[in-house]
């Protein structure tokens, strides 16, 4: 079974979540809870991970899951579910749309075909690691500007600091022409569509981070962790994604 005949399901499981989430967003009955890390965490989150796991069970039992609500199953297996049902549960709780539902399907470890579905805007992004699509047309990066025409995006203004080096993050944000915290999965879709040139994430997860992998690179863009290493990695735990031209510039700032 190639890769690419995974493609349909993905839409399965995206439709299967929105179907869930809908309701919830822009409706105070959503259900809020804190995690033991503080982050929140929804009956919206919950029950579409269970809605997106009842789904791989039934069609691909001997498949695994990785999710961010119910654990692991199967980890070891030769293709792996990746699963965040609600990236962005800071903006979803606000009633803001920049948040989406990450798919991820790991062959043998490595991420092969990863989903941003944004289900409020109707938008779903789908890579292969070779082409991006959204809605089913192709997309791309944008042509790399120079740094100091760039756009530079990121989930959590005091995350660079509390995890990785914040002068270093200072340093980034000063060279670029325009800092928004477009962040979570939906900044990464802003740059696989060529709407911003530089997104990163100080601290993540596998279920945040290895979903985005064939969207950023099926478009044109490079991806790695904070230090430049591979992303796909055991234990890699943040994310730089922008245009290659600009990767070694942007890693020498954020390590200076």
């Amino acid at each position: 079974m190639t890769h690419e005949s995974f493609r349909p399901f993905i839409h399965e499981l995206a439709a299967a979540s929105a179907e869930v989430i809908l309701p919830y967003f822009a409706n105070r009955e959503f259900g809020l809870e804190m995690k033991a890390d503080e982050s929140p965490v929804t009956l919206a989150d919950r029950n579409a991970e269970l809605a997106m796991r009842r789904l791989i069970e039934k069609k691909f039992p001997s498949h695994g899951i990785v999710g961010e609500e119910f654990g692991t199953v199967r980890g070891d297996a030769e293709f792996v579910w990746v699963l965040d049902p609600i990236d962005g549960t800071k903006s979803f709780i606000t009633a803001v749309p920049l948040f989406g539902t990450l798919i991820g399907l790991l062959h043998e470890g490595r991420p092969v075909l990863g989903c941003i579905h944004q289900p409020v805007l109707k938008q779903l992004m789908i890579g292969d690691g070779k082409q991006t699509t959204l809605n089913g047309a192709p997309v791309r990066f944008r042509p790399a500007p120079k740094l100091d025409a760039a756009t530079l995006l990121t989930s959590d203004p005091l995350f660079p600091a509390r995890y990785q080096d914040g002068a270093g993050f200072d340093a980034l944000a000063r060279s670029v022409r325009l800092y928004r915290t477009f962040g979570d999965c939906y900044a990464y879709l802003l740059l696989a569509s060529g709407w911003a040139d530089i997104m990163v994430d100080p601290i993540m997860n596998p279920w945040d981070l290895l979903p985005l992998i064939p969207c950023i690179e099926g478009a044109g863009g490079k991806i790695t962790d904070w230090q430049g290493l591979d992303a796909a990695r055991p234990g890699a735990t943040s994310a730089v994604a922008c245009a290659p031209e600009l990767h070694e510039e942007v890693i020498r700032l954020l390590n200076r």
